[in-house]
């Protein structure tokens, strides 16, 4: 069951494909005190040698200058909502559902569950579907 639906702000950066690229990345972070919950990483497929991490949350000033001087930003394209609660079997189905019969397109889909608990995090096109996944799955607590 759904019972927490925030909005975040998921920041991205360009990686070197090689080894220690991602360590590389996020060691500033690490230094900053980036208690990170999210990160993915992947190669780039458009632009060999090069990957791609997003991660999330960045939280106060230093953080943040450390994620900019590290290369990374605010993936101003992405509308993410982050989503948490018990899990239950078939809950993926029920928010993919519920957010398909309203219209909404979702342009990326991430999630784990840990013990009883999921997290997942919703990519959306635009701000306006974001809101609008986010007052479906806050009313609907799936």
């Amino acid at each position: 069951m759904v019972s927490k639906v925030q909005r975040v702000d998921v920041w991205a950066a360009t990686i070197e494909d090689q080894p220690g690229g991602l360590a590389a990345k996020l060691a500033p972070l690490a230094e900053a005190g980036a208690d990170l919950e999210f990160a993915i990483a992947r190669r780039a497929p458009d632009k060999p040698g090069t990957g791609v991490i997003f991660i999330t949350p960045i939280k106060g000033v230093k953080q943040r200058k450390a994620a900019a001087n590290a290369g990374f930003h605010v993936a101003e394209g992405l509308h993410s909502v982050r989503i948490e609660g018990d899990n239950e079997p078939g809950l993926g189905h029920k928010v993919t559902t519920t957010l398909g019969e309203a219209g909404i397109n979702l342009r990326g889909l991430s999630a784990a569950v840990i013990g009883e608990r999921f997290i997942m995090h919703l990519a959306l096109d635009t701000d306006e579907d974001a809101k609008k996944a986010m007052t479906l799955l806050k009313k609907k607590r799936c």
